[in-house]
Parts: C-alpha cells; structure tokens; sequence
C-alpha cells in the first residue's frame, strides 16, 4: 500500500502539511471544504509538493517534521532545490557565514531592489504544534495502550511517561493500543513531573476536583482552541488511574481541564479522558472523515402510488378494511405511513417484491 506526504499553498500564502492513504481523495475533500480544519478558510489551494512512502509511519514522521519548517525552508523542498535546503537546515550562525562569504564575493557589484519591504518577507505565523499527552505515574500497561490508541485516533502521536509503576517498555500496552505502535514506540519516560514539562510554554491538568489548587478552569474545547493558538508547545497531564492528579501535580499547570459531567458518577478512565481532549484538538486539524454517499433520488410519484395499490389490493383480499365507514381513513392513514420515508425506486421495488412474495409464496 502506498502513502503520500502532501503540501498545499494556501490563498493567504501559508502551507499546510498533512499524509493521506487516499492522496486524489484527501485533495479532493481539501478543495471541497469537507474538512473544517486549516485549509477551510484558506481556499482556493495548489496542491505544490508530494512524497510516496510505503508505510502510514514514514508518512507521518515526514509530515511532523516538516510542519515546523521556515516558509523559505518549505519553498526550497518545493522547488527540490537541495542546495537552499542544506542552506536553510544550517543553523543560523553558519547561514550567515554563507552569506557574508556571498556577499563579499560581489564585491561592489549594484544590487537591484524588489521593492520588497521586511514585512513582505516575513514568515506567516506557523501552526501551533501538537499538544504533547504527559501520564503522570501510569498504572496498568493496558491502560497506557488504549491512551496511545486514543492519541492516534486523533493524530497525536507524542506521549510521554512520568514515573509508570510497572516501568517501560511495558509488554501489556502493545495488544492495547491496536496498532497505535508509532505512539509507544516514540514514548518517553521522565523521572519527574517537572523534567516531562521542561519545554512546554501551556500547561494543563486534566482534574474534575481543583484539589485545593486556584486556577482558571476551562472545558477540553476551550483549551483545544488556546492550544491551535500558541506560538509554544502545549502539555497535557493526565494522573493515575486510581487517584488522579495529585495537588503538586496540578499546581505545576496554568490551567485546569475538566468536563461537565454527572455529579453522582464523575469518574474517567485514562483512555476516555484522553480521547475527550484528543478529540477537541483534532477539530482543528484535516483528519479522515466517511466520505459522504449521495442518496439515491425518491421514486417518483407513479411508483410510490404502485406500492400503495399493490398493498391496499393485498390488505382488501384479506379483509382488512373494516367497517366500510373507516375505509376512507385507513386508506388515509396507510398512505402517510407509506410516503413518510421518502423511498427512492430501489426500496420501492424491494417492497414490491416483498408484498409478492407474501401474496404468492413458493415452496423453495
């Protein structure tokens, strides 16, 4: 099976990255708007770059490192223009080397101006990058498998483990996760909480009790929607299975993510809550939706009114109309229920058969 890593240039001059299985499909619903994500306000698109890989993994790892890159680093792999690359991959003391080493080589050579100011070429604001999922102390293997398999439903793919009791790698979580292996595969461990938090600017903690600890509260939406917005990375924590998130690990947050829920049964398990925040962050991004099936047009009035007499025909032998003065309302009553359903000519003709068979059964 073949897999594709995908660019779009946008109407406002960003791009987006995404990885597809189905690449002629995925553009087409890019166009469309079917997806409500990035590129829904942004079109009309040009699809601008593509790359085969023959696994799901590979295609993902590209798109995920490929996301951060500069607009200049971005046109370059366009263009598969592997000299700029290189250049732009350079950290940025050597870039500017390079190009001091340029610039001398002009000498006093005029140089002509596009009329171009800074801020024309300044780089668009990037996608924010995907939240990180941090379980902190994690019990059961299984239950780090089925958060894995949550995360990967909604492409997240970056987990990391702080202190699980049973240790890592854990055999249990595999079977868990149904094939979400790229997401344990890639799992880091980290003794302590705030080792797991280091580079993360947004912190939050998933916790329906505040535990004593005062901060803003906000619903898996709200904080899916401050997380597409921040110019750093976001943290996610989830506590362990028994307990939750202890009030140290909550005060390390900004804010605190809970749900409504039933007073009287407030309990998550670690799957469910991390697939409750997986899900309002995918919101935002271009995910796989079932395509959508146009229906088949209703059958015309002729073979509605077919089935209407070859039931009320069966309905008349078997001396269903009675008494005469209900006649009327029953016809009346039997044609509402049967033109409710808007049946198209197939459905119309399945009836029918349906109707003749009970009138003439065979013996088979």
């Amino acid at each position: 099976m073949t897999f594709w890593t995908y660019m779009f240039r946008c109407a406002d001059g960003t791009y987006y990255t995404g990885h597809t299985d189905d690449l002629e499909r995925r553009v087409g619903q890019h166009h469309s708007g079917a997806y409500k994500g990035y590129t829904f306000e942004r079109r009309p698109l040009e699809l601008v770059w593509t790359e085969e890989f023959q696994t799901r993994e590979e295609a993902l790892a590209t798109e995920l490192r490929i996301k951060p890159w500069s607009r200049a680093k971005k046109e370059a792999l366009i263009a598969r223009d592997w000299e700029r690359l290189k250049r732009f991959s350079a950290p940025p003391s050597e870039r500017q080397d390079r190009a001091d080493s340029a610039s001398a080589s002009l000498g006093n050579a005029p140089r002509l101006r596009s009329g171009r100011t800074d801020e024309d070429d300044a780089e668009p604001v990037a996608p924010a990058p995907p939240p990180v999922i941090i379980l902190v102390r994690p019990q059961l293997g299984e239950n780090i498998g089925k958060a894995a398999r949550a995360m990967l439903n909604f492409g997240l793919t970056e987990m990391r483990l702080v202190a699980p009791r049973d240790g890592w790698p854990n055999p249990s979580a595999g079977p868990a996760a149904s094939g979400a292996d790229i997401v344990l595969e890639r799992a880091q461990v980290f003794d302590t909480l705030a080792e797991a938090v280091a580079d993360c600017g947004h912190v939050y903690a998933t916790t329906v009790r505040k535990r004593g600890v005062t901060k803003p509260v906000v619903t898996p939406e709200e904080a899916a929607s401050e997380i597409h917005g921040a110019p750093t990375r976001s943290a996610i924590l989830f506590g362990p299975e028994r307990s939750g998130l202890e009030t140290d690990d909550v005060a390390v947050a900004r804010k605190i993510v809970t749900v409504p829920i039933n007073p009287e049964f407030g309990s998550l398990n670690l799957a469910q809550a991390v697939i409750l925040v997986a899900y309002e962050w995918s919101k935002g991004q271009a995910l796989a939706q079932p395509p959508a099936t146009d229906l088949l047009p209703p059958a015309s009035q002729d073979e509605l009114d077919g089935l209407i007499g070859h039931l009320e025909g069966m309905l008349d032998k078997a001396g269903y109309f009675f008494p005469p003065d209900r006649i009327p309302a029953t016809r009346r009553t039997l044609r509402g229920v049967l033109t409710k359903p808007a049946w198209n000519a197939q459905e119309v003709r399945t009836m029918r058969g349906v109707l003749s068979a009970l009138e003439r059964p065979r013996n088979r």
